[in-house]
């Protein structure tokens, strides 16, 4: 695999500190999306660069980097995504988007710690888009709930085994040993743990042209992907109900609630 320089100015150094207060902030609040950037910030630490230059020495990697196109501009075209056919990958993400209301322009905008901040024109930095952009159609592929904490620790274990990224770890790891005081029970965390081991089983989704795999067929598209059923996932859901699956959520409401009584 090529080997790259790292990106000009960066220390190499993780933030720690900036890293484990961004996840309390983040287990206290699931919905407190900004706090996964600035842990990514903190502890990715040139996992961006690996990740490009794996792209670029792949078959068809060369061509996607040097075209350069910009994911959440392609995923926020309304005409482009309604096009899609039934059944499809991007007919699922239409769907997603319809059940979520999230956005991919939104997600761009939670990704901007500092106002000032605008699309920085390297290639490392717009591998690092490319990764940020891809999260909800892995959501899509793998099944995993975005809008939900158990979909989501699931989904980064999942993004660790991807992109060896220290920070998505990080996540994964906190808010399992947080569901055992949560949930009373390991099954949240061996649903996270087989979300890790789904991951490093699946061939590598950031090498994908997104493009032609949003008119793939869905079941072909996993099954093709190596993208394993999630079934301690699907039991999970079932036996802590949405409640606990969703214990950070649930967090943030009995806050509100107190608030609200004080």
């Amino acid at each position: 695999m090529a080997k790259l320089p790292p990106f000009p100015g960066t220390t190499g150094k993780r933030a720690w500190p900036v890293a484990i207060r961004a996840l309390r902030a983040l287990l206290a609040n699931g919905d407190d999306t900004s706090q996964v950037f600035r842990i990514m910030r903190a502890l990715n630490v040139g996992d961006t660069a690996n990740g490009y230059a794996r792209l670029i020495a792949s078959g068809d990697g060369g061509r996607i980097a040097y075209e350069r196109v910009e994911l959440a501009q392609r995923f926020s075209d309304r005409d482009w995504v309604a096009g899609f056919a039934p059944g499809t990958v991007g007919a699922a993400y239409r769907d997603f988007l319809a059940s979520t209301g999230y956005s991919a322009d939104g997600l761009v905008e939670v990704s901007r710690l500092d106002p000032a901040e605008s699309d920085v024109a390297h290639p490392y930095a717009w591998m690092g888009r490319r990764t940020r952009d891809v999260h909800d159609i892995w959501h899509v592929l793998t099944g995993y709930k975005a809008d939900e904490t158990l979909g989501e620790a699931c989904l980064v274990a999942f993004s660790y085994a991807q992109t060896r990224g220290l920070g998505w770890a990080f996540i994964a790891g906190g808010a399992a040993l947080k569901s055992l005081r949560e949930t009373r029970g390991t099954l949240f965390a061996k649903a996270v743990r087989e979300g890790y081991r789904n991951g490093t089983r699946a061939a590598w989704l950031l090498g994908e042209d997104y493009e032609r795999l949003m008119h793939e067929p869905i079941d072909a598209a996993r099954s093709r992907l190596k993208i394993a059923d999630p079934a301690l996932y699907r039991r999970a859901q079932a036996e802590l109900g949405a409640r606990l699956a969703s214990y950070a959520s649930a967090q943030k409401a009995r806050a509100q609630a107190t608030e609200r009584l004080a």
